[in-house]
């Protein structure tokens, strides 16, 4: 099964294929949005949207491992995710697709691990999974990489922050794709990230940031983001050949 992890502007997708059925899942952590299963280019394709129904849940405030975990229950083995970012360098542009390589994380307060009572260190030098990052290049016309640079939110960032984030090798900024690539690594899950550019940073924007413009340009794009997943969605083989399957190999320390 492959999972969907949308925002604004890509729960369309679900129309584009045949329902199945619609769950709620019980998990550890708390339950999850309302997730619907449906057939998409004959694989069965599971849609959680990331802020609940009605956008109700603010990027800090968001259950990154009930939405995961249920994820994980549900045997999705691969996970597209979509998150709206501004831009850090002039040449990716507001409307532009990005799909990320590397990422730096400066969220302060979110739960991060499944690992709270045992020790456990995942590799992840390659966070996102290089096959499934492929099959999102292949499928349409994206920035083919870049580092995401994931915040606590729900305020945008300053202009020393964003000047900051640059310096260290940023290129797009966001408040929701950690802690969800860390999670799904947890779980031995592929995951790849589509960024959809909808603004240019703080200090970098011409025009004061509001969440507005945010909307517009999803909305302007959605049909290509869309498109985009459905393409990927198609490339995608039954089976994984990448080493996302082995994380925890190697990655527990034994009880002494």
């Amino acid at each position: 099964m492959i999972g969907i992890i949308g925002g604004t502007g890509i729960y369309e997708i679900v129309e584009m294929g045949d329902r199945i059925e619609t769950r709620v899942i019980e998990t550890p952590y708390g339950k999850s949005p309302e997730i619907n299963i449906f057939k998409l280019n004959d694989k069965d394709v599971a849609f959680m949207p990331r802020h609940a129904k009605g956008h109700e849940y603010p990027p800090h405030m968001i259950n990154y491992r009930a939405n995961l975990y249920a994820m994980g229950q549900l045997g999705v083995q691969r996970i597209i995710a979509t998150n709206a970012v501004g831009s850090l360098e002039i040449s990716i542009k507001p409307g532009d697709f990005l799909v990320p390589n590397d990422f730096l994380d400066f969220t302060k307060l979110r739960q991060s691990t499944f690992y709270d009572k045992k020790t456990v260190h995942i590799d992840i030098t390659e966070p996102y999974c290089h096959d499934l990052r492929n099959y999102l290049i292949s499928a349409g016309d994206v920035v083919d990489k870049g580092v995401y640079v994931c915040t606590e939110g729900p305020r945008f960032e300053t202009a020393a922050e964003i000047k900051m984030f640059k310096q260290l090798g940023g290129s797009v900024v966001g408040m929701t794709g950690i802690p969800e690539a860390i999670l799904a690594r947890e779980l031995q899950i592929c995951y790849a990230s589509v960024c959809m550019v909808s603004n240019y940073a703080a200090s970098i924007s011409p025009t004061k940031l509001t969440i507005k413009e945010v909307f517009e340009i999803v909305e302007d794009k959605k049909e290509d983001l869309v498109n985009l997943i459905y393409n990927a969605i198609a490339r995608t083989p039954a089976e994984r050949e990448c080493p996302c399957k082995y994380a925890l190999v190697g990655a527990e320390v034994d009880e002494v």
